[in-house]
């Protein structure tokens, strides 16, 4: 029969199989709970394309999981240590993609249990609250930025900024300064917020009457911690 498919060949007469129909409706349910985890971090954006992938997966390779244990003892402390393993094995994570993450193995995990509908209403109700929240987000209406400035080596650069930085920015930071053309020149990268109604065309003019027309560069914000 199609179910002795779908039992282990260490199984011995007395041990239940997994069900074929229950098994493909909780997978096929994980994936779609992961999509719209995936499509609500997309719509907040941020987030590499890699996470999204990941958001997707982790539904279902949690709920499979926690099939494959089915109240064995032994296999969930080996399936504990896997998940130790992994976590030690990837980057520290924002507040937001480590909330994310949980989401979506709390999710696997109440499906990989066989509570559908309790998995299908808490995915919905965690991602509504999610889109809520980052609607009503006051940072959102605020553009983070990495800002580069290439100052010649005789400028005193610690506070020439400081002025045009505070008028434009809610938010700056100096994070790093190294040399440059042999050298005779720095170049300071900066992490800045830009006010709602600031524009950085006009921040970047007035830098440029400060650091001699010397190069400067803004771009979007470097989050190292992107890729999980």
């Amino acid at each position: 029969m199609l179910n002795d498919l779908f039992r282990g060949v260490f199984d011995s007469s007395a041990a239940s199989a997994v069900s074929v129909g229950p098994f493909f409706i909780c997978l096929a349910v994980a994936l779609l709970a992961g999509a719209g985890i995936a499509l609500t971090a997309r719509h907040s954006r941020g987030f590499s394309h890699s996470f999204l992938v990941t958001l997707f997966f982790l539904p279902a390779l949690t709920c499979v999981t926690i099939m494959m244990v089915n109240g064995n003892v032994g296999a969930g402390v080996a399936t504990a240590g896997a998940f130790s393993l992994v976590r030690f094995r990837s980057a520290a994570g924002t507040a937001r993609e480590i909330a994310l993450i949980f989401l979506s193995m709390v999710c696997g995990l109440v499906l990989g249990m066989g509570y559908v509908a309790i998995g299908v209403l808490f995915a919905l109700l965690l991602c509504a609250a999610y889109l809520l929240l980052e609607r009503y987000n006051p940072e959102r209406r605020m553009a983070r930025r990495s800002l580069r400035i290439t100052v010649p080596e005789d400028l005193d650069y610690e506070h020439a900024f400081d002025e045009p930085l505070n008028r434009y920015c809610a938010h700056w930071e100096l994070k790093q300064t190294k040399t440059t053309n042999m050298g005779s020149l720095f170049r300071l990268s900066y992490d800045i917020t830009l006010k709602p109604q600031s524009s950085a065309k006009a921040l970047i003019d007035e830098l440029r009457c400060l650091n001699g027309n010397l190069e400067i560069a803004v771009g979007s914000a470097e989050t190292a911690s992107s890729d999980l």
